[in-house]
């Protein structure tokens, strides 16, 4: 059975979020959900969430899981929140240890916290399988832009993170802490093998004038069209390519509340004794 797939564009991150189902009154997964957060003003707000939960409701689905693709660098997770609304477990690659191990110390985070995963409701390893109602779900570990990327193929249907964009955008960077261009070469290599006719549904989207934002593409068209990877480019051509080009790159606006939220599940930091949670500002960190 293939998935019916809806899709929810964040503006401000040009991130999308899916919900994926079996039917109308059936199962789900949501994945890759975003909690509006005001930079300026240290506040987040849950209007993007909400318009999942409302389409979730709408269409009388149980949900499942709550996927993340990797601890997103560009976005606050709303992941708790959309298991709070609608049931569900949060689910993660195991290698987010890595991930959490690096930025545990990038944000000197209290000793409490220990880079084992347990933020997570259940840790996937590359080739699980898993169930979305009459929906069947295996796990793909695509790392390079990331240590803990993973990509989910549900039915005909493959959610890719950050690893490849819209064939006219190219790849995800590699110069995060833990990123590898190489790496990331061969995980694209692993997801270009699947059928050419494999829906492929992207994390971001980053548009110029010429079309409009664009979350779904197939296989067969990355392979003959992305401009990074596409046509037969060999992993010495994109690894000299991904390399410059990462070093033009600034940092993403909201890679250090994201990064220090998501590595939690979505959790904001503990309280301190004023009751509120803080977030680090690592200088000249990164």
């Amino acid at each position: 059975m293939n998935p019916t797939v809806k899709a929810f564009l964040d503006k401000d991150s040009e991130t999308f979020s899916y919900a994926v189902y079996d039917h109308d009154g059936g199962h789900a997964a949501v994945i890759d959900p975003v909690l509006d957060y005001d930079h300026a003003a240290g506040r987040t707000y849950t209007a993007s969430a909400e318009e999942i939960v409302a389409f979730v409701r709408e269409k009388d689905l149980t949900v499942d899981w709550v996927l993340e693709t990797h601890a997103h660098a560009d976005h606050l997770s709303a992941a708790p929140f959309i298991r709070e609304q609608l049931g569900g477990r949060i689910a993660i690659g195991e290698h987010i240890r890595q991930v959490q191990d690096i930025f545990r110390k990038v944000f000197n985070l209290e000793k409490e916290f220990l880079p084992n995963g347990a933020d997570f409701d259940y840790l996937f390893r590359e080739g699980d399988t898993f169930r979305i109602g009459e929906l069947d779900g295996r796990v793909l570990h695509t790392p390079g832009h990331t240590p803990a990327d993973l990509s989910y193929l549900i039915g005909d249907a493959v959610f890719v993170g950050d690893t490849l964009f819209m064939p006219d955008a190219g790849t995800a960077r590699c110069d995060f802490p833990g990123g590898d261009a190489a790496t990331l070469y061969r995980s694209i290599g692993k997801l270009l093998a699947l059928p050419d006719n494999t829906r492929m549904f992207v994390c971001h989207d980053y548009p110029d004038d010429r079309r409009d934002h664009a979350f779904e593409t197939t296989v067969g068209a990355q392979r003959e069209h992305n401009i990074h990877v596409g046509a037969g480019a060999t992993q010495a051509d994109f690894v000299a390519m991904r390399t410059k080009r990462d070093a033009t790159l600034g940092m993403p606006r909201l890679i250090l509340p994201s990064i220090q939220v998501n590595i939690r599940a979505g959790r904001m930091p503990p309280p301190e004794s004023d009751g509120r949670s803080y977030l680090k500002i690592p200088l000249n960190a990164l």
